[in-house]
């Protein structure tokens, strides 16, 4: 997988951890402060993870990024 890619794919494997600890957050707060907190936090991962997606989508027009890749096979 080329590095570009790597680091696309890893920008969009940390967002969904974003967004389950913005989840995990909510659950367990206990005033509104985490609760912006966490809202913050979840409106920044959806916001991160449309522009990893629309670069991935642009590697894929360009042919940098194949479907192996796309699996998420070669994936350190």
């Amino acid at each position: 997988m080329r590095p570009c890619n790597k680091s696309i794919q890893k920008t969009i494997e940390m967002t969904e951890a974003m967004l389950g600890l913005a989840d995990q957050g909510e659950a367990a707060r206990e005033d509104n402060g985490c609760g912006v907190l966490y809202s913050v936090l979840r409106d920044s991962a959806y916001k991160i993870k449309r522009l990893a997606e629309a670069e991935k989508q642009a590697h894929i027009r360009k042919g940098w990024w194949n479907s192996s890749e796309e699996k998420g096979e070669d994936y350190e």
